[in-house]
């Protein structure tokens, strides 16, 4: 099963949720739920450097794709999930992207 980290206040992730809603080779982890899977994510991106470039650019890395081996992407696409919109930007602080 691959899970997806996100927020349910994130664009980005709300696009995804409604792509594998029913889809039961994904688990939608919200992270704003409980401090465990918040908990869960931050340990993920502070220990992988796949959220290098998100962290450079003020990105939070959500959505965020741990694979069925472990691999961790930021990629919709790697995860099998291909996106026909492009998913609204708005969840960096200075509202440019998540």
């Amino acid at each position: 099963m691959i899970k997806i980290y996100g927020m349910n206040t994130c664009p980005d992730c709300i696009a995804v949720d409604k792509h594998v809603e029913g889809d039961n080779r994904y688990e939608i982890i919200d992270i704003g739920s409980h401090i465990k899977y918040l908990k869960e994510f931050l340990h993920l991106r502070d220990n992988n450097s796949v959220f290098d470039d998100a962290k450079k650019h003020g990105y939070a890395g959500i959505p965020c794709f741990v694979l069925e081996d472990g691999t961790v992407t930021l990629s919709p696409k790697e995860a099998g999930i291909n996106l026909n919109e492009t998913p609204a930007a708005s969840c960096r602080l200075d509202g440019s992207g998540c």
